[in-house]
This record gives C-alpha cells, sequence and structure tokens, in this order.
C-alpha cells in the first residue's frame, strides 16, 4: 500500500475533529475525497503531511511511519499542490518548477543540468512546456495549476496530496488538470484530492474516501459510495443519481430544479 493510516484520531485544544480513521490507498490509486467544509479534510490531509503532527494512530506512506521522517525526507515521499498560488514575485514558469529541487538540495543552491532536464520533463509530462520561459503571474489560473502539478512531479515524490486543485478554475481548465491528474494516476503515482463535485468523482477518481463529522462515512468506488441517501446526509441536498453512456458516466442532479422547472 502507497498509504495505510490506521486509527487516526485528531483534536484541536478539546476540539476532536478526526475521529478513528482508516483507510488503505493502494499505489497508482486516485482518491478523491468528499465532504462538507469543516468536516475535516484539510486536516487530514495536514496530518498525512505531517503538518499536524499531535495525532493519535499511525500514517505509513510507501511503508515509512512519517512521524519518524525529517522534512526532506517527507519531500522526498510526498508533494503537496494546494487550491492555489499566490506569488510575489515575477518568477519564470521554469524557475517555479525548479523551486522543488530544494527538497533534495536544500534551501539555497544553485540548480544543476540535471536539475533543469527534470524540470523540463515535468512540464512536458502536464504539456505546458511551452510556457518554461513565461512569467508565472501572466499566464491562465489552469496553467498555474497545472505548473503546481509540474512543480510536484519535479519533486520526484510518488505521492501527491492536492486540496480542491480545480476551486477556482473554469470548466476548460478544470477538465485539463483533472485529465492530467487521471493520466498521472495511470502511470502510477497516487494521488488524493478533496473536491465538492461528486460528478467530478464519477468521471476521475478510482476511489471515493466520503469524510462525515470527522469520521470515514463511505470508501470504496464512486458507484458503491456516491449515492441520493448519502449525498442528502452529507450535503442536506436531495438528488437523483443518473447514469449515462451504459453506466460509464453518473451524475447528481437536483431535484429542486427538476420540480421546479416541471
Amino acid at each position: 500500500m502507497s498509504i495505510c493510516i490506521e486509527k487516526l484520531d485528531f483534536s484541536y485544544g478539546s476540539h476532536r475533529v478526526l475521529k478513528d480513521i482508516s483507510v488503505d490507498v493502494a499505489d497508482g490509486t486516485l482518491v478523491n475525497v468528499l465532504g462538507p467544509n469543516g468536516t475535516g479534510k484539510s486536516t487530514l490531509f495536514r496530518c498525512i503531511l505531517g503538518l499536524n503532527k499531535n495525532y493519535q494512530g499511525t500514517i505509513i506512506v510507501n511503508g515509512k511511519d512519517i512521524r519518524k521522517l525529517s522534512i526532506r525526507e517527507r519531500a522526498k515521499e510526498m508533494a503537496y499542490i494546494p487550491q492555489s498560488h499566490k506569488p510575489v514575485y515575477d518568477y519564470a514558469v521554469l524557475d517555479v518548477v525548479l523551486m522543488s529541487a530544494s527538497a533534495s538540495s536544500g534551501m539555497l543552491f544553485t540548480p544543476k543540468q540535471a536539475h533543469v532536464d527534470r524540470a523540463y520533463e515535468a512540464l512536458d509530462r502536464v504539456g505546458i512546456a511551452h510556457l518554461a520561459e513565461r512569467p508565472y503571474t501572466q499566464i491562465s489560473g489552469g496553467e498555474q495549476q497545472l505548473v503546481l502539478v509540474a512543480r510536484a512531479l519535479a519533486q520526484n515524490a510518488s505521492t501527491l496530496i492536492m486540496d480542491e486543485p480545480t476551486s477556482a478554475l473554469d470548466y476548460g481548465n478544470t477538465v485539463r488538470v483533472l485529465t492530467c491528474v487521471r493520466q498521472l494516476a495511470e502511470e502510477g503515482l497516487t494521488i488524493i484530492q478533496s473536491t465538492h463535485q461528486p460528478d467530478q468523482a464519477f468521471l476521475y477518481s478510482d476511489k471515493t474516501l466520503v469524510i462525515h463529522e470527522g469520521e470515514v462515512l463511505a470508501y470504496g468506488t464512486p458507484k458503491e459510495t456516491i449515492t441520493e441517501e448519502l449525498i442528502s446526509r452529507i450535503y442536506g441536498v436531495n438528488v437523483e443519481v443518473n447514469s449515462l453512456y451504459d453506466d460509464k458516466v453518473r451524475v447528481c442532479v437536483p431535484l429542486s430544479e427538476v420540480a421546479r422547472k416541471s
């Protein structure tokens, strides 16, 4: 297993946020994490990344207990991709990707040709090598998100943690980013990403982890886990789950809108 979480508990003071979470994620699996705001998704990610250390339970990544890893050692195993990134300086795209080389070379370093080659390879892998010399602040939001994916790839980590990577993107860029992420999972990377869109889980993920009130409500394939009853319970919205294209795709339709248009 790429990630093994056993009996994970975490509290902020007296407020218990994560409650006895146990999840196994195999290599090359794309997991979508669903759950309402404030239910513990980001806290779960912070625990996996080793940023929240005072947890109970065990988190094993690629066979290694993250409690026993230094920051640099964790960076060799996992890369984090945030919702968005607001740079202070007008770095070139290539320079943004090269920053990930510090995971193995230290904070202050002079990039070697091998680092540059790795950065270009990562940009090419996500289809944006042609943007290498462009200022990062002058490309689109979708392109910026792909740059962050490339930066994670250049880090050479086998596991990617992504916190709502498409929340600020338009439809076209959302499809481009998620298609890229899906391809990376097929190439063997393990990817855990949060989303508020059940339809994205149906389209792209291998497994769906549903977190509700700090607990695992369901974990399995999207078709197994995402039901009308589950969506109503976690989001308070009545939907109908419809099957399309011989059940290759499923979508959630809000019943309130169906009734309004009747």
